[in-house]
């Protein structure tokens, strides 16, 4: 942790800690011990309908205030889970958000876009734009509001950055405290911060990413961050990354994403979404099943979220509905 960090202002958003809930019956459900398997419930974090962007945002919006800003402005899908929370973030602190977002008007309305517009945030549609291109589309929006007087923040893609990084930083030091005997964490792995600030504090050897389909390089991408929040060097290849669920790609359902939808409801009555948290389970499941998770050891699964999300994205919803049993 370097010392501008140490000293930085971090706003308040969060309720800590989230709690750690046993998850027996999924547990068995996969062949591990009733007592093997966790659930860190970050999805329970109660600003904006919850989720693991909070804690970054606790970070990269302390900056912000501290820079002075006025309006945050960040990018993302249209259905992006960090765009939701950075719309709410705002609103608790009385700022402005620019949402700079792929696509075009007339997206679905359902979802995270619903949220958006209650948190009054304001869209600008990028069109058919990758991160790159959104990068530059909120840059260009940034320039424009400070032409009109306004004092811009830049939030960070998915809000990871090293100063991000930080808030999963202190939800590895929080889940030590919960449960010192963990073996292993496994996580969704979007934008990379939430697996970076594990791996700087938990170490790269408990902490298992589930690529979602976000980045092209998800392993870079995590080791830049770990490097720069640990001040030491983190090589790719000390990271462990799945690479096998994203499917036909990111925000596409898969086949395992829904069976792990299924299972988690249907055995824990918890909730996952199809992009990044249903697709972390299908990872653990088939880390079970190839016996890189082995039962009698604790293995903690972080529920990053997404609920939301899970009301935007058709495909999910109508297979979910079609599963209905109806009495005779």
């Amino acid at each position: 942790m370097t010392p501008d960090s140490r000293t930085r202002r971090k706003a308040a958003l969060g309720s800590w800690p989230t709690p750690l809930e046993a998850a027996p019956r999924l547990g068995r459900a996969l062949g591990l011990g009733a007592d093997d398997l966790w659930v860190k419930r970050d999805d329970l974090i109660g600003l904006g309908g919850g989720g693991n962007k909070v804690r970054k945002l606790e970070w990269t919006c302390g900056a912000a205030l501290a820079d002075g800003a006025t309006v945050l402005v960040t990018t993302g899908a249209p259905q992006s889970n960090h765009a939701r929370l950075t719309a709410a973030a705002g609103a608790r602190l009385g700022l402005d958000v620019v949402l700079v977002l792929a696509g075009a008007p007339g997206s679905s309305a359902s979802g995270n876009l619903a949220l958006d517009g209650l948190f009054g945030a304001t869209v600008v549609w990028a069109g058919d734009a990758g991160e790159a291109a959104l990068g530059v589309a909120a840059e260009r929006t940034a320039e424009r509001l400070r032409r009109e007087g306004a004092v811009p923040a830049l939030i960070p893609f998915g809000g990871s950055s090293v100063t991000g990084a930080h808030g999963y930083a202190e939800c590895g030091r929080e889940l030590l405290a919960q449960a010192p005997d963990l073996e292993s964490v496994v996580v969704a792995v979007g934008s990379g911060g939430t697996m970076a600030g594990l791996v700087g504090a938990l170490g790269p050897a408990r902490v298992r990413g589930v690529h979602c389909g976000a980045v092209g390089d998800p392993a870079g991408t995590v080791a830049e961050l770990v490097s720069g929040l640990t001040g030491t060097r983190c090589a790719p290849e000390e990271l462990s990354v799945r690479l096998d669920q994203v499917g036909a790609g990111y925000g596409e359902l898969t086949e395992p994403v829904m069976a792990a939808l299924t299972l988690a409801a249907g055995t824990e009555g918890i909730v996952l979404d199809p992009v990044y948290t249903g697709r972390a389970m299908a990872g653990l499941i088939a880390a079970v099943e190839e016996g890189e998770i082995v039962p009698g050891r604790r293995t903690v699964f972080l529920h990053s979220g997404g609920l939301p999300g899970l009301f935007g994205h058709p495909a999910t919803l109508a297979r979910a509905e079609g599963a209905l049993r109806t009495a005779p």
